[in-house]
């Protein structure tokens, strides 16, 4: 657990990197949402964060949100937003929908179906992102998406799936979500970062659909993702420090 004034701190400086990128990207940094990727720290942590002014958080294991999101609202008076930022087992699926208003971690048409069935059950709309393996990364989820733009197989087979995606109800589709290889030097992972917003655009021509958001960059590389176009930031050990479980 870290102090309540550390959060705090650590907080503004995150505030102030996110301004910093935003200024060297001629964006305003109103349109880069923190999202406090809280997984794995205690309800104090996400608190002191609620008092500071956050009121986005990340978390990737259902069995901790089915305990941690109840005692949080208890305790603010203003509810936070949740963000499923975690892979979703088709099991565990249920509980996300009641649980989290967005998903950035739809990684499969089946998931999409299993997810859009369960919202409807419950008379919800799910904001959700497509995450997608833009780097060809091996063992990392997402819709297949490396060399889109050199191979039709990619291309064509990507384009179905999220076709058949965005025609399912109770899913509301706001954008793309990728996880970049973890490097040593940030911009490494620029391409990476460039590469999703040009798949964005790519869809959004020519699907005629809008897809506002692009959920990239964490701790290491998110003033390099801010640069590239991200929306979301998904910011955990600046905010909380290293997990220690």
């Amino acid at each position: 657990m870290v102090q309540n004034s550390t959060i705090a701190e650590n907080i503004d400086h995150v505030r102030e990197t996110i301004a910093t990128a935003c200024a060297r990207a001629g964006r305003s940094e109103d349109d880069v949402r923190l999202v406090a990727v809280s997984k794995k720290k205690p309800v104090s942590d996400v608190l002191a964060a609620v008092a500071a002014g956050v009121y986005d958080f990340g978390e990737n294991r259902v069995e901790e949100a089915l305990t941690k999101i109840p005692q949080v609202e208890q305790q603010v008076e203003r509810m936070p937003t949740w963000h499923m930022i975690g892979h979703i087992q088709s099991r565990k699926a249920r509980d996300v929908v009641s649980l989290f208003t967005h998903v950035h971690s739809l990684d499969s048409l089946k998931l999409a179906k299993r997810l859009s069935g369960l919202a409807e059950q419950e008379n919800k709309t799910l904001n959700v992102l497509l995450e997608v393996n833009i780097s060809g990364e091996a063992g990392k989820y997402g819709f297949e998406a490396f060399d889109w733009d050199k191979s039709s197989q990619v291309h064509d087979a990507l384009w179905q799936d999220i076709r058949q995606v965005m025609a399912l109800p109770a899913l509301n589709i706001i954008g793309l979500m990728t996880m970049a290889p973890f490097v040593d030097d940030a911009e490494e992972a620029r391409p990476v970062f460039a590469g999703l917003a040009g798949l964005r655009d790519a869809l959004a021509e020519s699907l005629a659909v809008s897809l506002p958001h692009l959920s990239m960059g964490m701790t290491n590389d998110y003033p390099v993702a801010i640069e590239e176009g991200a929306t979301m930031v998904r910011v955990g050990t600046a905010i909380f420090g290293a997990r220690t479980v």
